[in-house]
């Protein structure tokens, strides 16, 4: 994203070490209330009256009269007490926004996002997708602001729901390893036909456990001692337990690359018990007073952490939270500190590697798991050691997330404490009309029928798989693609159903607040107005058309007309529509500030509403202002200039969002 507001930032900050003699690490410069007064204003002089001992209006005076012959730069004018008010020059502007631009140089410091992380014991649902979106974007806008970012994919691979379903395998299913591997073949074989994974087959065991469990207490003891076994490594339900978790990760995987979602490294939590890390952090917790021994009450035999409630929780007082159990069982937020501590280099330690084959990876295209030790591959990279860590996880788990921070401090990193952010999010229900869209035999009184959602509930059976909503997304978007452009053959279509699909589920999952239900709906979500994915790709799509119509006409190329539009002049334009047409270039050159905004606030609603009002824009120029019927060469090359300025910083910010463009609609 070229940002030519930051460049005029570092005109402002070099003028006034020149010509003031003050050094300025970045200039205050901000957006005027209003466009007519400038395109960036700066209240600098009047943050230096006091330093200089001068009245600001005279420093302003001096600054506007070097700004003026600043490169980029218009006009400068003073305003009020001592502002300048900044105007670019527009032709450069739009050269340089349609110009090609080197790459930012990475800044210093990686940031670790950890993201998805679902259960591997069944089929990702609908909730997992909010997740994987929020935090794939916030991936994709860290880097397109220069940091370097790694994306890691925690594996809960020794957990109490893996344990459940190798319980439910082996005493319910009356499987052994082989019958496993019988069941995942046969699923692969129904997944060549169109079917889906062995997940989807496990959401069932899953959910027939869970009321066997219930039957009978006694069998709650089966469950403690997959626990055990998967904790040691060994037995028949480790075994089993591990090779569930490797399909249905595998599962999960493909799952989120319907959705364009990529990762860097999968972390296992059966390595964090292998590498040792976290014995040395059970160590570390203990030596330091960080965790205690509890010799009576509820929690007598545990390690537990003392930590005050927050102020909405029981008055302030001290709660003991299990670390570990007094059979000896670790508890996942005790190896969440673990695995916390190793993500920013605090272990002296790291795993093996090894790669994950059949499955692309983020940035040298090769995705890396964790391995135990001695089974990693020669010449891996490494992993961790982050500067700044963001965990996506929802605001369920913020109190779990404080307790793993405060594990951090406690151990003497308040530092890394401070860095460690958690990016919460609320839950994703259902409209009543898509949960009976998607489970057609669920009944809802008519009372439900009026809410504006339905909330999931594994009980009454309301949970939808996250593959059957793209698919059937998927389904309703290839039957409008088909009446559309009959001439497409069926993969043409089918891709283009995808590309719209992904697009309208990515987007709907980032226009809500992030602190805000998801109250999913299908037709809302595809639907072609209004504020939707598909309403933005149309409007990028409908900018290409203009091109290659011309193109056409011309009997050249699109890229030559693009590469042409390069050498418009915006001074062709008259001038009682010269302010609308440079609106459209402004809003787009925002983009950067948008992106920025998005990060710091981890609000991605407001990056969706600044997709949806940029394409609006775009839409209503071009019907005011057409390109194709323009008699004028010069205005006409000028304004296909400044529309692709915007199509471009449209096309940017939907890729921000993990929303593909399509060639047509």
């Amino acid at each position: 994203m070229y940002d030519i507001f930051a460049d005029l930032r570092s005109v402002v900050a070099e003028t006034a070490r020149r010509t003031l003699g003050v050094e300025i690490d970045r200039a205050p410069v901000d957006f005027p209330p209003n466009p007519s007064m400038g395109d960036l204003a700066t209240p600098l002089a009047l943050s230096l009256a006091k330093q200089l001992r001068r009245p600001p209006r005279e420093i302003a005076t001096k600054l506007a009269e070097a700004l003026a012959a600043a490169p980029g730069v218009a006009a400068a004018e003073i305003a009020g007490p001592g502002f300048v008010n900044l105007r670019v020059d527009r032709t450069e502007a739009v050269r340089a926004l349609l110009g090609e631009r080197p790459a930012e140089a990475p800044k210093p410091g990686k940031v670790i996002v950890e993201h998805t992380n679902i259960n591997p014991n069944k089929a990702a649902h609908i909730g997992h997708l909010r997740n994987a979106v929020l935090g794939d974007t916030l991936v994709r806008a860290l880097r397109a602001l220069g940091r370097r970012v790694e994306v890691q994919n925690y594996i809960d691979d020794t957990g109490v729901q893996v344990a459940d379903v190798a319980v439910a395998l082996t005493e319910l299913a009356g499987l052994d390893e082989n019958g496993f591997r019988a069941l995942v073949a046969a699923a692969e074989e129904r997944r060549a036909r169109g079917g889906h994974g062995v997940d989807h087959d496990l959401w069932d065991w899953y959910a027939k456990v869970t009321r066997w469990y219930a039957e009978d207490e006694s069998r709650a003891a089966l469950r403690a001692e997959a626990l055990r076994q998967m904790e040691r490594g060994e037995g028949p339900l480790a075994r089993m337990g591990a090779l569930v978790a490797r399909e249905v990760s595998r599962c999960h995987l493909r799952t989120m690359g319907r959705l364009g979602v990529r990762y860097d490294v999968l972390p296992r939590e059966s390595d964090i018990l292998a590498h040792h890390f976290w014995k040395t952090a059970f160590a570390r917790l203990k030596e330091s007073g960080a965790i205690s021994f509890c010799e009576e009450g509820k929690a007598a035999g545990c390690w537990v952490m003392n930590l005050p409630h927050s102020e909405e929780e029981a008055g302030g007082e001290e709660y003991e939270k299990i670390i570990v159990r007094s059979n000896g069982v670790v508890t996942y937020v005790g190896k969440d500190i673990a695995y916390q501590l190793w993500k920013f280099g605090l272990l002296g330690a790291d795993f093996e590697y090894r790669p994950v084959e059949g499955f692309p990876g983020g940035t040298d295209g090769t995705l890396w798991e964790s391995a135990p030790p001695s089974a990693g591959a020669a010449g891996a990279p490494s992993f961790g050691r982050g500067e700044t860590v963001y965990n996506v996880i929802d605001v369920r788990q913020s109190y779990l997330q404080r307790v793993v921070k405060q594990g951090l401090e406690r151990l003497g990193h308040s530092d890394e404490a401070g860095r460690s952010i958690h990016f919460s999010y609320e839950m994703v229900a259902l409209t009543p009309g898509t949960a009976l869209e998607l489970q057609p035999g669920l009944e809802l009184s008519e009372e439900e029928r009026r809410r504006p959602y339905i909330d999931m509930s594994g009980r009454r059976g309301i949970g939808v798989k996250a593959d059957d909503l793209i698919d059937i997304l998927e389904a309703k978007a290839l039957r409008e693609v088909s009446t559309r452009n009959p001439e497409l053959d069926e993969e043409a279509q089918r891709g283009l159903a995808a590309a719209i699909a992904r697009g309208a589920l990515r987007y709907y999952m980032l226009r809500f607040a992030r602190n805000t239900i998801v109250a999913f709906d299908i037709d809302a979500a595809l639907a072609f107005e209004g504020e939707t994915g598909p309403y933005c790709q149309y409007a990028a799509v409908r900018v290409r058309r203009i091109v290659e119509k011309l193109a056409e006409r011309e009997g050249t190329t699109p890229a030559a007309i693009r590469a042409a539009a390069r050498d418009a002049s915006f001074a062709a334009i008259p001038a009682d529509v010269a302010p609308e047409h440079w609106e459209l270039v402004h809003r787009a050159a925002r983009l950067p500030e948008a992106a920025r905004m998005a990060v710091e606030n981890l609000e991605f609603s407001t990056l969706a509403k600044y997709a949806f009002d940029l394409a609006q824009a775009i839409n209503g120029f071009y019907h005011r202002h057409p390109v194709l019927r323009e008699p004028d060469e010069a205005v006409r090359a000028a304004r296909l200039a400044v529309l692709l300025v915007a199509e471009n910083a449209l096309v940017a910010v939907l890729d921000l969002m993990g929303v593909p463009t399509p060639e047509r609609m």
